[in-house]
Protein backbone atom coordinates (compact mmCIF):
# COMPACT_ATOMS: atom_id res chain seq x y z
CA UNK A 1 0.00 0.00 0.00
CA UNK A 2 1.34 3.25 -0.51
CA UNK A 3 2.06 5.70 1.93
CA UNK A 4 0.26 8.76 0.79
CA UNK A 5 1.76 10.45 4.65
CA UNK A 6 3.91 13.65 3.58
CA UNK A 7 7.56 13.52 3.86
CA UNK A 8 9.37 13.72 7.15
CA UNK A 9 10.33 16.96 8.49
CA UNK A 10 14.02 16.05 8.56
CA UNK A 11 15.60 13.12 6.40
CA UNK A 12 19.37 12.45 7.28
CA UNK A 13 20.55 10.22 4.63
CA UNK A 14 24.61 8.80 4.81
CA UNK A 15 25.86 11.32 7.28
CA UNK A 16 29.22 10.98 7.74
CA UNK A 17 32.17 12.86 9.66
CA UNK A 18 35.65 12.10 9.97
CA UNK A 19 37.98 14.17 12.63
CA UNK A 20 41.69 12.98 12.49
CA UNK A 21 42.40 9.12 13.87
CA UNK A 22 38.76 8.90 14.37
CA UNK A 23 35.45 8.22 12.34
CA UNK A 24 32.58 10.45 14.47
CA UNK A 25 29.58 9.50 12.28
CA UNK A 26 29.31 6.80 9.15
CA UNK A 27 26.76 6.78 7.00
CA UNK A 28 23.39 7.78 9.35
CA UNK A 29 20.48 7.45 8.15
CA UNK A 30 17.93 9.40 10.55
CA UNK A 31 13.80 10.58 9.36
CA UNK A 32 12.16 12.85 11.97
CA UNK A 33 8.82 13.89 11.86
CA UNK A 34 6.31 16.69 13.12
CA UNK A 35 5.09 16.69 16.53
CA UNK A 36 7.32 13.99 17.44
CA UNK A 37 9.70 13.64 20.64
CA UNK A 38 12.54 11.37 18.91
CA UNK A 39 15.81 10.19 21.33
CA UNK A 40 19.19 10.20 19.87
CA UNK A 41 20.89 7.57 22.32
CA UNK A 42 24.15 6.47 22.49
CA UNK A 43 27.50 5.33 24.46
CA UNK A 44 30.09 8.29 25.38
CA UNK A 45 31.84 8.79 22.12
CA UNK A 46 29.43 7.35 19.84
CA UNK A 47 28.55 10.34 17.31
CA UNK A 48 25.50 11.94 19.24
CA UNK A 49 27.17 15.34 19.53
CA UNK A 50 28.27 15.58 16.06
CA UNK A 51 25.36 14.33 14.69
CA UNK A 52 23.28 17.47 15.64
CA UNK A 53 26.01 19.80 15.01
CA UNK A 54 25.68 19.33 11.35
CA UNK A 55 22.12 19.38 11.67
CA UNK A 56 22.24 22.71 13.08
CA UNK A 57 24.80 23.95 11.16
CA UNK A 58 27.90 24.20 13.51
CA UNK A 59 30.03 21.21 11.54
CA UNK A 60 29.99 20.72 7.74
CA UNK A 61 29.26 16.86 6.85
CA UNK A 62 32.42 15.07 4.92
CA UNK A 63 29.42 13.00 2.71
CA UNK A 64 25.73 12.58 3.13
CA UNK A 65 22.87 14.62 2.47
CA UNK A 66 20.09 16.59 4.80
CA UNK A 67 16.78 16.72 3.52
CA UNK A 68 14.36 19.03 4.73
CA UNK A 69 10.34 18.72 4.02
CA UNK A 70 11.39 15.82 1.09
CA UNK A 71 14.09 18.80 -0.60
CA UNK A 72 17.51 18.74 -0.30
CA UNK A 73 19.26 21.57 1.95
CA UNK A 74 22.60 23.05 2.46
CA UNK A 75 23.31 23.85 6.23
CA UNK A 76 25.74 25.81 6.16
CA UNK A 77 25.88 27.81 9.01
CA UNK A 78 23.55 28.00 12.33
CA UNK A 79 21.93 31.00 10.89
CA UNK A 80 20.85 28.78 7.49
CA UNK A 81 19.53 26.27 10.30
CA UNK A 82 17.57 28.64 11.86
CA UNK A 83 16.19 30.42 8.71
CA UNK A 84 14.85 26.86 7.90
CA UNK A 85 13.12 26.50 11.36
CA UNK A 86 15.53 24.40 13.05
CA UNK A 87 16.58 25.48 16.85
CA UNK A 88 18.58 23.68 19.30
CA UNK A 89 19.16 24.28 23.31
CA UNK A 90 22.64 23.56 24.35
CA UNK A 91 23.63 21.88 26.99
CA UNK A 92 26.06 24.23 28.00
CA UNK A 93 24.40 27.90 28.16
CA UNK A 94 25.14 31.34 26.24
CA UNK A 95 24.16 34.21 28.29
CA UNK A 96 25.54 37.06 29.45
CA UNK A 97 25.53 37.35 33.29
CA UNK A 98 25.39 41.20 33.24
CA UNK A 99 22.62 41.37 30.99
CA UNK A 100 19.02 41.27 31.26
CA UNK A 101 16.39 38.54 30.16
CA UNK A 102 15.40 40.55 27.47
CA UNK A 103 18.54 41.85 26.45
CA UNK A 104 20.17 38.45 26.57
CA UNK A 105 16.93 36.53 24.44
CA UNK A 106 17.64 39.99 21.87
CA UNK A 107 21.18 38.96 21.39
CA UNK A 108 20.13 35.51 19.81
CA UNK A 109 17.26 37.64 17.20
CA UNK A 110 18.16 39.60 14.38
CA UNK A 111 18.46 43.39 14.86
CA UNK A 112 14.94 44.10 12.87
CA UNK A 113 13.10 41.58 16.15
CA UNK A 114 14.34 44.55 18.86
CA UNK A 115 15.93 47.30 17.79
CA UNK A 116 14.38 50.51 18.41
CA UNK A 117 12.75 51.35 22.29
CA UNK A 118 9.10 49.92 20.43
CA UNK A 119 10.20 46.76 19.18
CA UNK A 120 11.83 46.42 22.59
CA UNK A 121 8.74 47.03 24.17
CA UNK A 122 7.34 44.15 21.59
CA UNK A 123 9.64 41.76 22.30
CA UNK A 124 9.38 42.13 26.13
CA UNK A 125 5.59 41.25 25.14
CA UNK A 126 6.22 38.48 23.07
CA UNK A 127 8.62 37.19 25.89
CA UNK A 128 5.79 37.27 28.45
CA UNK A 129 3.46 35.82 26.18
CA UNK A 130 5.19 32.82 24.78
CA UNK A 131 6.37 32.01 28.37
CA UNK A 132 3.01 32.32 29.87
CA UNK A 133 1.75 30.30 26.90
CA UNK A 134 4.07 27.31 27.77
CA UNK A 135 4.62 27.40 31.55
CA UNK A 136 7.91 28.86 31.08
CA UNK A 137 7.49 32.19 33.56
CA UNK A 138 10.20 34.79 32.85
CA UNK A 139 10.24 38.26 33.86
CA UNK A 140 12.00 39.91 30.99
CA UNK A 141 13.57 42.83 32.93
CA UNK A 142 15.90 40.78 35.51
CA UNK A 143 19.05 40.58 35.36
CA UNK A 144 20.73 37.13 34.87
CA UNK A 145 22.79 36.85 37.57
CA UNK A 146 19.69 36.75 39.68
CA UNK A 147 18.20 33.68 38.15
CA UNK A 148 18.22 30.04 39.14
CA UNK A 149 20.20 27.49 36.60
CA UNK A 150 16.23 26.37 35.75
CA UNK A 151 15.19 30.01 35.02
CA UNK A 152 18.22 30.52 32.29
CA UNK A 153 17.08 26.90 30.60
CA UNK A 154 13.92 28.93 30.08
CA UNK A 155 15.39 31.55 28.55
CA UNK A 156 17.11 29.39 26.31
CA UNK A 157 14.22 27.70 25.41
CA UNK A 158 12.45 30.70 24.92
CA UNK A 159 14.59 32.34 23.00
CA UNK A 160 14.40 29.25 20.92
CA UNK A 161 10.24 29.98 20.55
CA UNK A 162 10.17 33.61 19.50
CA UNK A 163 11.71 32.38 16.53
CA UNK A 164 8.71 29.58 15.85
CA UNK A 165 11.13 26.83 14.77
CA UNK A 166 9.90 23.48 13.35
CA UNK A 167 12.43 21.45 14.74
CA UNK A 168 13.94 21.97 18.51
CA UNK A 169 17.32 19.68 19.24
CA UNK A 170 18.00 19.66 23.26
CA UNK A 171 21.03 17.70 24.34
CA UNK A 172 21.00 16.62 28.06
CA UNK A 173 18.01 19.39 29.02
CA UNK A 174 17.77 18.03 32.82
CA UNK A 175 21.39 17.66 33.66
CA UNK A 176 20.81 20.90 35.50
CA UNK A 177 17.59 21.00 36.73
CA UNK A 178 15.56 19.74 39.72
CA UNK A 179 12.91 16.59 39.85
CA UNK A 180 10.12 19.39 40.06
CA UNK A 181 11.99 21.74 37.54
CA UNK A 182 12.03 18.53 35.05
CA UNK A 183 8.27 17.74 35.24
CA UNK A 184 7.42 21.06 34.52
CA UNK A 185 9.93 20.67 31.47
CA UNK A 186 8.05 17.86 30.40
CA UNK A 187 5.15 19.26 30.21
CA UNK A 188 6.01 22.11 27.68
CA UNK A 189 7.62 19.51 25.75
CA UNK A 190 4.55 17.35 25.59
CA UNK A 191 2.51 20.72 24.88
CA UNK A 192 5.31 21.39 22.13
CA UNK A 193 4.78 18.49 20.25
CA UNK A 194 1.29 18.56 20.63
CA UNK A 195 0.93 21.62 18.75
CA UNK A 196 3.24 20.17 16.01
CA UNK A 197 6.96 20.63 16.44
CA UNK A 198 9.68 18.13 16.31
CA UNK A 199 11.72 17.25 19.12
CA UNK A 200 15.10 15.71 18.92
CA UNK A 201 16.13 14.74 22.50
CA UNK A 202 19.35 13.80 23.59
CA UNK A 203 19.76 12.69 27.33
CA UNK A 204 21.92 9.52 28.94
CA UNK A 205 18.94 9.08 31.58
CA UNK A 206 16.68 6.34 30.07
CA UNK A 207 14.03 6.74 32.28
CA UNK A 208 13.45 10.10 30.85
CA UNK A 209 13.07 8.52 27.40
CA UNK A 210 11.19 6.07 28.30
CA UNK A 211 8.44 8.45 29.98
CA UNK A 212 9.25 11.01 26.87
CA UNK A 213 9.79 9.92 23.48
CA UNK A 214 8.01 8.17 20.80
CA UNK A 215 11.03 6.80 18.99
CA UNK A 216 14.59 6.43 19.06
CA UNK A 217 17.55 5.94 17.09
CA UNK A 218 20.45 4.75 18.92
CA UNK A 219 24.17 5.41 17.80
CA UNK A 220 27.16 2.84 18.34
CA UNK A 221 30.71 3.38 17.16
CA UNK A 222 29.16 6.30 14.69
CA UNK A 223 26.54 3.97 13.08
CA UNK A 224 23.03 3.69 13.31
CA UNK A 225 22.35 0.21 14.98
CA UNK A 226 18.74 0.74 15.41
CA UNK A 227 15.88 2.73 15.70
CA UNK A 228 13.00 1.16 18.06
CA UNK A 229 9.87 2.23 19.52
CA UNK A 230 10.41 3.15 23.34
CA UNK A 231 7.02 2.08 24.09
CA UNK A 232 8.04 -1.70 23.38
CA UNK A 233 11.58 -1.27 25.56
CA UNK A 234 12.25 0.25 29.04
CA UNK A 235 16.05 1.64 30.52
CA UNK A 236 17.87 -1.94 30.83
CA UNK A 237 17.12 -2.91 26.97
CA UNK A 238 17.59 0.61 25.41
CA UNK A 239 21.15 0.19 27.58
CA UNK A 240 21.68 -3.06 25.73
CA UNK A 241 21.18 -1.72 22.45
CA UNK A 242 23.47 1.22 23.24
CA UNK A 243 26.56 -0.80 24.31
CA UNK A 244 25.83 -4.14 22.22
CA UNK A 245 25.59 -6.21 25.51
CA UNK A 246 23.40 -6.76 28.61
CA UNK A 247 24.14 -4.05 31.63
CA UNK A 248 25.86 -6.26 34.41
CA UNK A 249 24.07 -6.28 37.58
CA UNK A 250 25.41 -3.86 39.72
CA UNK A 251 23.86 -3.02 43.36
CA UNK A 252 24.66 0.22 44.42
CA UNK A 253 22.59 0.74 47.17
CA UNK A 254 23.89 1.59 50.34
CA UNK A 255 24.09 -0.21 53.22
CA UNK A 256 22.29 1.11 56.45
CA UNK A 257 24.02 4.25 57.99
CA UNK A 258 24.27 1.54 61.10
CA UNK A 259 26.77 0.15 59.29
CA UNK A 260 29.55 2.94 59.19
CA UNK A 261 28.10 4.73 62.62
CA UNK A 262 30.55 3.69 64.85
CA UNK A 263 33.68 4.51 62.37
CA UNK A 264 35.99 7.81 63.10
CA UNK A 265 35.14 10.41 60.51
CA UNK A 266 37.92 10.56 58.18
CA UNK A 267 36.72 14.82 56.92
CA UNK A 268 34.88 16.95 59.63
CA UNK A 269 34.07 20.34 58.54
CA UNK A 270 32.35 22.91 61.63
CA UNK A 271 31.27 26.24 60.82
CA UNK A 272 32.23 27.10 57.33
CA UNK A 273 31.76 30.26 56.30
CA UNK A 274 33.41 31.53 53.30
CA UNK A 275 32.87 35.37 51.32
CA UNK A 276 32.83 35.10 47.34
CA UNK A 277 35.84 35.49 45.84
CA UNK A 278 36.49 39.01 44.56
CA UNK A 279 36.14 39.44 40.84
CA UNK A 280 34.02 36.38 40.40
CA UNK A 281 30.67 37.25 38.86
CA UNK A 282 27.81 35.48 40.65
CA UNK A 283 29.86 33.81 43.56
CA UNK A 284 27.78 32.62 46.65
CA UNK A 285 28.89 32.60 50.65
CA UNK A 286 28.97 29.96 52.40
CA UNK A 287 27.49 30.59 55.48
CA UNK A 288 27.99 27.99 58.89
CA UNK A 289 28.59 24.67 56.71
CA UNK A 290 28.99 21.59 59.18
CA UNK A 291 29.43 18.06 58.29
CA UNK A 292 31.42 15.13 58.60
CA UNK A 293 32.18 12.14 56.68
CA UNK A 294 33.40 8.25 58.17
CA UNK A 295 34.95 6.01 56.65
CA UNK A 296 33.46 3.77 54.61
CA UNK A 297 30.42 6.24 53.43
CA UNK A 298 29.73 8.18 50.57
CA UNK A 299 27.66 11.32 51.78
CA UNK A 300 26.05 13.65 48.77
CA UNK A 301 25.06 16.88 48.43
CA UNK A 302 22.76 17.65 46.20
CA UNK A 303 21.83 21.09 44.83
CA UNK A 304 20.85 23.13 41.53
CA UNK A 305 24.07 24.90 39.81
CA UNK A 306 25.21 28.00 41.11
CA UNK A 307 24.38 27.51 45.07
CA UNK A 308 27.43 27.28 46.19
CA UNK A 309 29.16 24.03 44.97
CA UNK A 310 31.93 25.40 43.22
CA UNK A 311 33.04 27.12 46.63
CA UNK A 312 32.71 24.70 48.68
CA UNK A 313 34.48 22.03 46.30
CA UNK A 314 37.30 25.17 46.29
CA UNK A 315 36.84 25.14 50.06
CA UNK A 316 37.31 21.54 50.37
CA UNK A 317 40.30 20.54 48.13
CA UNK A 318 42.27 23.73 48.88
CA UNK A 319 41.82 25.57 46.15
CA UNK A 320 40.78 28.75 47.73
CA UNK A 321 42.89 29.76 51.29
CA UNK A 322 40.47 31.58 53.74
CA UNK A 323 40.29 35.69 53.18
CA UNK A 324 40.67 37.57 56.63
CA UNK A 325 36.57 37.11 57.73
CA UNK A 326 36.10 33.94 56.94
CA UNK A 327 35.55 31.15 59.39
CA UNK A 328 35.33 27.63 60.18
CA UNK A 329 37.52 24.09 60.92
CA UNK A 330 38.44 21.50 58.72
CA UNK A 331 40.17 18.42 59.72
CA UNK A 332 41.26 15.53 57.80
CA UNK A 333 42.02 12.08 59.33
CA UNK A 334 42.12 14.75 62.63
CA UNK A 335 44.63 16.60 60.97
CA UNK A 336 44.23 20.23 61.05
CA UNK A 337 43.68 21.74 57.81
CA UNK A 338 41.81 24.25 56.96
CA UNK A 339 44.81 26.08 56.16
CA UNK A 340 46.41 24.09 53.54
CA UNK A 341 47.08 24.31 50.21
CA UNK A 342 45.81 21.92 47.85
CA UNK A 343 49.12 19.83 47.20
CA UNK A 344 49.50 19.38 51.20
CA UNK A 345 46.20 17.91 51.28
CA UNK A 346 46.73 15.76 48.65
CA UNK A 347 49.51 14.43 50.81
CA UNK A 348 47.12 14.10 53.55
CA UNK A 349 44.92 11.78 51.59
CA UNK A 350 42.89 13.88 49.33
CA UNK A 351 41.84 13.66 45.72
CA UNK A 352 39.56 15.46 43.99
CA UNK A 353 37.34 15.21 40.57
CA UNK A 354 36.46 19.02 39.63
CA UNK A 355 33.12 19.24 37.64
CA UNK A 356 35.23 20.96 34.71
CA UNK A 357 36.92 18.64 32.78
CA UNK A 358 38.93 20.50 30.46
CA UNK A 359 40.99 23.38 32.75
CA UNK A 360 40.82 21.85 36.21
CA UNK A 361 40.43 18.51 35.77
CA UNK A 362 43.30 17.90 33.05
CA UNK A 363 45.19 20.26 30.46
CA UNK A 364 43.52 20.28 26.99
CA UNK A 365 46.76 20.39 24.81
CA UNK A 366 48.62 18.11 27.12
CA UNK A 367 48.96 14.04 26.44
CA UNK A 368 46.42 11.02 28.84
CA UNK A 369 49.97 10.09 30.11
CA UNK A 370 51.03 13.80 31.13
CA UNK A 371 47.71 14.31 32.42
CA UNK A 372 47.91 11.37 34.80
CA UNK A 373 51.31 12.43 36.57
CA UNK A 374 49.71 15.99 37.21
CA UNK A 375 48.22 15.01 40.34
CA UNK A 376 48.46 11.28 40.85
CA UNK A 377 52.76 12.56 41.64
CA UNK A 378 52.03 13.47 44.71
CA UNK A 379 50.80 10.07 45.80
CA UNK A 380 51.92 7.29 42.85
CA UNK A 381 55.94 6.68 42.55
CA UNK A 382 55.76 8.84 38.84
CA UNK A 383 58.96 10.59 39.88
CA UNK A 384 62.33 9.68 41.20
CA UNK A 385 64.55 12.66 42.64
CA UNK A 386 62.79 15.61 40.72
CA UNK A 387 62.77 13.61 37.35
CA UNK A 388 59.70 12.48 35.13
CA UNK A 389 59.65 8.49 35.26
CA UNK A 390 57.75 8.62 31.66
CA UNK A 391 57.33 5.16 31.72
CA UNK A 392 55.83 4.62 34.89
CA UNK A 393 53.29 7.51 33.81
CA UNK A 394 52.28 5.56 30.84
CA UNK A 395 51.90 2.36 32.41
CA UNK A 396 49.44 4.08 35.10
CA UNK A 397 47.59 6.04 32.68
CA UNK A 398 47.32 3.05 30.16
CA UNK A 399 45.75 1.05 33.35
CA UNK A 400 43.40 3.65 33.78
CA UNK A 401 42.32 3.93 30.21
CA UNK A 402 41.95 -0.15 29.85
CA UNK A 403 40.06 -0.28 33.66
CA UNK A 404 37.48 2.45 32.53
CA UNK A 405 37.11 1.48 29.03
CA UNK A 406 38.27 4.95 27.84
CA UNK A 407 38.04 5.41 23.82
CA UNK A 408 40.91 7.11 23.04
CA UNK A 409 43.83 7.03 20.30
CA UNK A 410 46.40 5.61 23.12
CA UNK A 411 48.12 7.80 26.56
CA UNK A 412 49.85 10.08 24.24
CA UNK A 413 46.19 11.48 22.70
CA UNK A 414 45.89 14.83 23.95
CA UNK A 415 43.13 15.35 26.60
CA UNK A 416 41.20 18.00 23.88
CA UNK A 417 40.97 14.94 21.41
CA UNK A 418 38.48 12.74 23.89
CA UNK A 419 35.11 13.17 24.03
CA UNK A 420 33.53 14.54 27.45
CA UNK A 421 32.58 11.16 28.44
CA UNK A 422 35.93 9.45 27.65
CA UNK A 423 37.65 12.60 29.30
CA UNK A 424 35.18 12.21 32.06
CA UNK A 425 36.16 8.77 32.75
CA UNK A 426 40.15 9.39 32.78
CA UNK A 427 40.10 11.57 35.05
CA UNK A 428 37.59 9.66 37.51
CA UNK A 429 40.25 6.79 36.97
CA UNK A 430 43.26 8.33 37.10
CA UNK A 431 41.91 9.81 41.03
CA UNK A 432 40.63 6.87 41.91
CA UNK A 433 43.79 4.89 40.43
CA UNK A 434 45.45 6.90 43.51
CA UNK A 435 43.79 4.67 46.44
CA UNK A 436 42.93 8.20 48.40
CA UNK A 437 41.70 7.87 51.54
CA UNK A 438 39.11 11.04 51.20
CA UNK A 439 37.30 11.97 47.76
CA UNK A 440 35.92 14.81 46.66
CA UNK A 441 33.82 14.64 43.56
CA UNK A 442 31.85 16.63 41.37
CA UNK A 443 29.31 15.56 39.05
CA UNK A 444 31.60 12.05 38.48
CA UNK A 445 28.74 10.56 35.93
CA UNK A 446 27.66 13.68 33.94
CA UNK A 447 27.47 13.01 30.54
CA UNK A 448 27.91 9.39 30.50
CA UNK A 449 26.16 6.50 29.08
CA UNK A 450 24.57 3.41 31.23
CA UNK A 451 26.88 1.49 31.70
CA UNK A 452 29.70 3.73 32.34
CA UNK A 453 27.97 5.62 34.69
CA UNK A 454 27.36 2.40 36.54
CA UNK A 455 31.19 1.35 36.28
CA UNK A 456 31.84 4.51 37.89
CA UNK A 457 29.38 3.91 40.39
CA UNK A 458 30.80 0.35 41.41
CA UNK A 459 34.10 1.83 41.57
CA UNK A 460 33.31 4.65 44.31
CA UNK A 461 31.35 1.83 46.22
CA UNK A 462 34.49 -0.20 46.27
CA UNK A 463 36.74 2.40 47.11
CA UNK A 464 34.60 3.41 50.05
CA UNK A 465 34.36 -0.23 51.27
CA UNK A 466 37.96 -0.19 51.58
CA UNK A 467 37.34 2.59 53.81
CA UNK A 468 37.90 5.52 51.97
CA UNK A 469 35.33 8.25 53.04
CA UNK A 470 33.39 9.94 49.39
CA UNK A 471 31.85 13.42 49.13
CA UNK A 472 30.08 13.59 45.79
CA UNK A 473 28.65 16.94 44.99
CA UNK A 474 26.28 16.57 42.17
CA UNK A 475 22.89 17.77 40.76
CA UNK A 476 21.59 14.35 39.48
CA UNK A 477 19.62 13.69 42.29
CA UNK A 478 19.15 10.27 41.23
CA UNK A 479 22.37 8.92 40.96
CA UNK A 480 22.89 10.44 44.37
CA UNK A 481 19.78 8.56 45.99
CA UNK A 482 20.99 5.54 44.58
CA UNK A 483 24.92 5.59 45.51
CA UNK A 484 25.07 7.83 48.84
CA UNK A 485 24.71 6.58 52.41
CA UNK A 486 23.72 10.32 53.57
CA UNK A 487 22.69 13.09 52.09
CA UNK A 488 21.99 16.66 52.40
CA UNK A 489 20.80 19.54 49.78
CA UNK A 490 22.96 23.07 49.29
CA UNK A 491 21.28 26.15 48.68
CA UNK A 492 22.20 29.60 48.44
CA UNK A 493 25.39 28.70 50.47
CA UNK A 494 23.93 26.86 53.04
CA UNK A 495 24.05 23.32 53.39
CA UNK A 496 20.57 21.45 55.52
CA UNK A 497 21.05 18.49 57.51
CA UNK A 498 22.05 15.30 56.39
CA UNK A 499 19.67 12.78 55.96
CA UNK A 500 19.82 9.16 55.45
CA UNK A 501 18.90 8.21 52.34
CA UNK A 502 17.25 5.26 52.78
CA UNK A 503 14.84 7.28 54.93
CA UNK A 504 14.43 10.11 52.90
CA UNK A 505 12.39 10.91 49.84
CA UNK A 506 13.71 12.28 46.32
CA UNK A 507 10.78 14.65 46.43
CA UNK A 508 11.92 16.21 49.76
CA UNK A 509 15.55 16.61 48.45
CA UNK A 510 14.14 18.62 45.59
CA UNK A 511 12.37 21.11 47.50
CA UNK A 512 15.33 20.99 49.79
CA UNK A 513 17.33 21.91 46.61
CA UNK A 514 14.86 24.77 45.61
CA UNK A 515 15.17 26.39 48.86
CA UNK A 516 11.68 24.72 50.24
CA UNK A 517 10.79 22.72 52.99
CA UNK A 518 13.80 24.94 55.36
CA UNK A 519 11.80 24.75 58.75
CA UNK A 520 12.48 20.86 59.59
CA UNK A 521 11.89 19.41 62.82
CA UNK A 522 15.09 19.69 64.80
CA UNK A 523 14.66 16.69 66.63
CA UNK A 524 14.48 14.58 63.04
CA UNK A 525 17.07 16.21 61.43
CA UNK A 526 19.40 15.97 64.64
CA UNK A 527 18.68 12.12 64.62
CA UNK A 528 19.44 11.86 60.92
CA UNK A 529 22.42 14.12 60.54
CA UNK A 530 24.12 11.23 62.72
Amino acid sequence: MPDNRPPPLLSLRGMTKTFPGAVANREVDLDLRGGEIHALLGENGAGKSTLVKMIYGVLKADAGRIMWRGEEVDIRDPAAARKLGIAMVFQHFSLFDSLSVLENIALGLAPAAWAGRGRRNELRSRIHAVSARYGLPLHADRHMHTLSVGERQRIEIVRCLLQAPKLLIMDEPTSVLTPQETSRLFETLKQLAAEGLAILYISHKLDEIAALCRRATILRGGRVVDCVQVADQNARSLAARMMGEELPDADLRPPAAAATADRPARLEVAGLSRAPAAGVAGGVALKDISFAVRGGEIVGIAGVAGNGQDELLSALCGESPPKPGDTGCMAIDGQACALAGARRRRRMGLAVVPAERLGRGAVAGMSLAENALLTAFERLPLMSHGFIRARACRRFAAAVVARFKVKSRGVDAPAASLSGGNLQKFIVGRELGQSPGLLVVAQPTWGLDAGAAQAIGVALRDLAERGAAIVVISQDLDELMSLCDRIAAICAGRLSPLFDTRAVSVERVGLLMAGADAGDNANRAARDAG
